[in-house]
């Protein structure tokens, strides 16, 4: 019973991080667009930074999280890559289905690379995080595998539906297929270059503050 309770609590915390528009979700749409199922991929490359992560939070990984300079670096780090991944969104073209596979290894890629730069998530699990492997740390070694595996289901699911209902709101434009894809791409872009430039002020703010 009292696992159970605190897998509903794991679940109900994991979504407020899960459902908050961020520049994973930005580029799931964008991959969406042209892969149906880009958000599993996503979700994938997220999970293989996630999982081994939450192991490493309980042996003591935490601290460094906390530490100033490692966030700054994270930061400045993280927010280059989304600047870089913003203006290749912005200069890209809709995908032809030939193209397919380098889409694939793109959206496992990205969600690896987003989840390991990005300092806000590396936070949310220093802190949230870590307080949610505690708990499960103490009902024993199974709560743990679940606790693992409930919270990667909540951003498998809504990043597989983002990346589905973009698909399909892109398919179902018929010949303005390709337009559509172009905004998208352009509203993406955009948006990841802004949470690339806030990335960078925030860490240049904690740098010289």
């Amino acid at each position: 019973m009292e696992l159970t309770i605190f897998l509903f609590k794991a679940v109900a915390i994991s979504l407020t991080g899960v459902l908050a528009p961020g520049p994973m979700t930005a580029a799931t749409i964008a991959h969406g667009t042209r892969r149906r199922f880009a958000g599993a991929e996503i979700a994938l490359g997220h999970a293989m930074v996630e999982i081994p992560l939450i192991g490493l939070l309980l042996i003591g990984l935490h601290l460094v999280f906390r530490m100033h300079a490692f966030q700054i670096a994270v930061g400045l780090l993280g927010g280059v890559f989304l600047l870089w991944l913003g203006v290749g969104m912005l200069r890209q073209k809709p995908q032809l289905p030939s193209e397919v596979k380098q889409i694939n290894r793109s959206s496992v890629l990205t969600g690896f690379v987003l989840s390991a730069a990005n300092p806000y998530f590396l936070l949310w699990w220093a802190t949230v995080g870590l307080n949610l492997a505690l708990s499960a740390k103490q009902l024993g070694p199974i709560a743990i595998v679940l606790f693992a595996i409930v919270h990667w289901l909540c951003d498998l699911v809504w990043l597989t539906i983002i990346s589905l209902a973009a698909f399909y709101t892109h398919r179902g434009a018929g010949l303005l297929g390709q337009n559509l894809q172009r905004g998208i791409l352009l509203v993406c872009g955009i948006a990841l270059l802004f949470f690339g430039g806030s990335f960078i002020w925030d860490a240049l703010k904690a740098f010289y503050g």
